[in-house]
């Protein structure tokens, strides 16, 4: 039994590993030599096997692929329409869907593609090509496609294969066919990604490739009252967005009266903002609470030979231009042996016909007896012809028609001789410095091509929107100190002491008990905190509160300043030692507070009230204990508006809380 299941094991594991490697090599990641998976390259080099300039039926051009890939039509269909979007490789003649709406192209029989002069340019050459059978014996296709540009970065690409998956974001072409001319002449350069939504990009966190972006959709503020959204973020279409901004406007976390979607060749969203709200506090809304803003984490993992590995966009910028600058030496190579040849035959032919070679072979019976006449004819050319001549240039020159040879043009034949030998000239020379002649390529595919692809994305850079200062204080917590609850449904008693507050779902709320204990908490629909809270507020930064307080061990009343602590929610903290008698007496926010003070009458005091100007006394830790008021017991503490004889005291508190004045009740 244990032997049968380690080869029952053995038997799955194995399996299992040529499973994945052909989802991962020949399906879901791309090769960083041309840059496309195996559908995209059947794909166009079925195009390229149909082309004769004119449209054909993407039904058609599905069948015809077919016969190269195995997994049937609709993977095909889909790639196809998604490949010809892109705009570079594909022209596009119907219905292909519209990659701002998400709208579907239409049927495959309805819709006309064609290869593009760019990809005509760039992508074939049959001498650069290794071929091997297709799926099923009858067909030959390509390894990799001889391509002269960066498609993997052109293109980008996504998929998910077992255990891996790749996320490649789409470059400006301009931009990449210049970063590769840098890197021929050793010079440093930097790219980002650019999309063809448009929008707004921070590339800060970009790891060359990998890392972490953040795309934003350009909106306009008309008016103080309209907003319109012009470009969308990557990945993202117009349908998508508005459904997010209706979800985010039904929880209340912007306010809007309409949203209505335009969109046809450009995006147009129209967004109506509410009475009350202004459209540029509704647009840091959009940016935090609906997709206006995403973040893509791209990874960059390609096949390199038969592996698979996460590289970087200078890596494959490098391969492809060490690449495209070898396979133009080789295109140089054969065309330069094209011409040899060619210019042989010419050499042969002039020479056979202008020296009347073929006036020789006249008399002679045999077959052999020809061949012999011709090569004894020129055996006196060696030199001219400068190189061996063989059986099949005699038998070359044996076919040509005698019309030919009557017709034959002297000056002409001469002059075309010239231009062979001239083209020589200039292809041996460009051997020399294949640095030079690769970066003049690229310089003539960025002006003949260059102006249709300008970047569509704009680089720069946006902080983080706070999500609590973005959200709508839409939610009105209240304390109701009769049942000792607080939270967003608790619901206020007339004539009981209540206390409430206006907030959003983000804040946190900082709790103040008259026994000094004092915690934070979320915003909660309801939770008990006991009949003991002298004050709910919201969580705010560097925030001063000024307390008066009692501690009950000493009878002794101490003021203290201090500013919001650090915290950990839910975790209980004190302002001042815990004791039965011990009382906040006073409790007030900010600068420019004051207090009166009431002490316990004596005979021998010149007064038995004292003030306190609160901005007298130093902002410390919470912990702190303070600086005691009087050595005599404190009777009453009010607040003030000033320091005057006369100020009255104050009837409100500035924050949310009871802030009343506190009698001491020995």
């Amino acid at each position: 039994m244990p032997e049968k299941q380690s080869k029952l094991r053995a038997f799955f594991d194995h399996n299992f590993i040529e499973y994945a490697t052909y989802n991962i090599r020949d399906r879901a990641i791309p090769t960083i030599d041309d840059g496309l998976k195996p559908v995209q390259r059947r794909i166009l080099q079925t195009l390229a096997n149909m082309d004769d300039g004119r449209f054909n039926k993407v039904a058609n051009v599905v069948g015809e692929t077919m016969k190269l890939h195995p997994h049937g039509d609709a993977s095909i269909y889909e790639a196809l329409v998604n490949i010809s979007n892109k705009g570079y490789l594909v022209d596009r003649q119907g219905n292909f869907g519209n990659i701002f709406t998400g709208d579907g192209a239409s049927a495959a029989r309805y819709i006309e593609c064609r290869l593009s002069a760019l990809a005509r340019e760039t992508l074939f050459n049959k001498e650069l090509t290794e071929y091997i059978d297709s799926y099923d014996g009858r067909m030959q296709e390509p390894v990799t496609l001889p391509a002269k540009l960066p498609l993997l970065l052109l293109l980008g690409a996504e998929g998910i294969a077992v255990g891996m998956a790749t996320k490649i974001l789409p470059h400006n072409f301009c931009e990449l066919l210049k970063a590769e001319q840098a890197v021929l002449r050793g010079e440093e350069f930097q790219l980002y990604p650019d999309f063809q939504q448009g929008g707004l990009l921070d590339a800060s966190g970009y790891e060359d490739g990998n890392g972490k972006i953040r795309c934003r959709a350009r909106i306009v503020e008309e008016n103080e009252k309209t907003i319109i959204i012009k470009d969308i973020p990557y990945g993202q279409t117009t349908q998508k967005l508005t459904d997010s901004i209706e979800k985010a406007a039904k929880q209340g976390k912007i306010k809007i009266v309409s949203i209505n979607d335009y969109t046809a060749e450009h995006v147009e969203i129209e967004i109506k903002v509410a009475r009350g709200v202004y459209a540029s506090e509704t647009i840091k809304g959009l940016y935090a609470f609906t997709d206006c803003e995403v973040s893509i984490t791209p990874n960059l993992t390609l096949i390199n030979g038969n592996d698979p590995q996460i590289s970087t966009v200078t890596a494959v910028v490098k391969h492809n231009a060490l690449k495209l600058c070898h396979d133009l030496e080789k295109e140089l190579n054969f065309e330069l042996a094209h011409l040899e040849d060619k210019l042989h035959a010419r050499l042969l032919e002039q020479i056979f016909i202008e020296e009347r070679i073929y006036q020789r072979i006249e008399e002679e019976v045999t077959p052999a007896a020809i061949v012999a006449t011709v090569y004894e004819g020129l055996k006196a050319f060696h030199k001219e012809v400068g190189r061996e001549i063989t059986d099949d240039d005699v038998n070359r020159l044996l076919e040509i028609r005698i019309k030919r040879i009557s017709r034959y043009d002297i000056n002409k034949q001469a002059k075309e001789i010239r231009d062979i030998r001239s083209a020589i000239k200039v292809i041996t020379s460009d051997l020399k410095d294949m640095t030079g002649y690769t970066i003049n390529f690229l310089e003539k595919l960025l002006e003949k091509y260059g102006d249709q692809f300008p970047r569509q994305t704009e680089l720069t850079s946006f902080t983080e929107v706070n999500l609590r200062r973005a959200a709508i204080a839409n939610l009105n917590v209240v304390y109701n100190r009769e049942s000792g609850f607080v939270g967003t449904l608790v619901k206020p008693e007339e004539g009981q002491d209540n206390m409430s507050l206006m907030c959003s779902e983000y804040d946190k709320l900082f709790l103040i008990f008259s026994n000094g204990l004092y915690k934070f908490v979320s915003v909660t629909e309801k939770i008990y905190v006991g009949k003991e809270l002298e004050w709910v507020g919201i969580v705010k930064r560097d925030q001063i509160f000024n307390v008066i307080y009692r501690d009950g061990a000493e009878n002794i009343a101490y003021v203290k300043r201090l500013k919001t602590p650090s915290f950990i929610l839910d975790k209980e903290y004190r302002l001042f030692p815990e004791h039965k008698r011990s009382r906040i007496l006073l409790l007030s926010f900010g600068k420019g507070q004051y207090a009166k003070v009431n002490l316990m009458p004596s005979s021998r005091a010149r007064s038995n009230s004292l003030e306190i100007d609160f901005d007298s006394h130093l902002v410390k830790n919470a912990t702190a204990r303070g600086k005691r008021v009087s050595p005599r017991s404190v009777r009453r503490v009010s607040p003030l508006s000033d320091l005057s004889s006369n100020a009255e005291p104050k009837k409100e508190p500035p924050l949310p809380g009871l802030g009343k004045e506190k009698e001491n009740s020995e």
